[in-house]
């Protein structure tokens, strides 16, 4: 009799996969990536992946939110905060969370999305997810630093967190077309 695994090792069987592809995606590229490399990547057996994800389409949703999930963690924690960062120092932290990687990944799903309507959804929603993240830490840090009120907070945090989304995906961008050596060095 096979044991079952429980939902929380399930979760962190997914995470143990999609933690392989991410790496996998980062050195190969996502059209150059096959289930093989993320099986050998992981250490599991194809069929462990295949009881987890369909295809690698559900894979590559699987890693975008898993990066948007760690930023979620971040943000969520910032805007709870008595005193949030600021928009510079947010922004700041956001930069200094890069993964090279995840970068690699992320620019590869940008482009992606431009041809194939499955991941432009995933990157369209991941995007208005982060934008929504970070417009809800601006708008925290307006009402509890600078004493805007709630409302007027939201309308002038708008602009200021499409500001630090699109800082942030330069800066995504710019780690992602770093070399391995100019990686080492920084």
């Amino acid at each position: 009799m096979v044991p079952r695994l429980t939902d929380a090792r399930k979760e962190l069987r997914r995470a143990q996969i999609a933690e392989a592809a991410v790496r996998c995606f980062g050195r190969n590229g996502l059209e150059r990536t096959s289930i093989a490399d993320i099986t050998a990547e992981s250490g599991l057996s194809a069929g462990s992946i295949y009881a987890h994800y369909r295809n690698k389409a559900d894979l590559v949703r699987a890693t975008a939110h898993e990066v948007l999930a760690k930023r979620a963690d971040v943000l969520g924690e910032y805007a709870a905060c008595d005193t949030p960062p600021g928009p510079d120092e947010l922004l700041s932290r956001l930069i200094a969370a890069i993964d090279p990687a995840e970068a690699r990944v992320g620019v590869q799903t940008w482009g992606e999305a431009t041809t194939n309507p499955a991941v432009h959804h995933i990157v369209v929603d991941m995007t208005d997810r982060m934008r929504a993240m970070l417009h809800d830490c601006v708008t925290a840090w307006l009402v509890k630093v600078e004493h805007h009120e709630p409302t007027e907070a939201r309308e002038r945090a708008a602009p200021v967190a499409h500001r630090v989304m699109a800082l942030y995906q330069a800066e995504v961008l710019y780690v992602a077309l770093r070399s391995p050596v100019e990686e080492a060095a920084s």
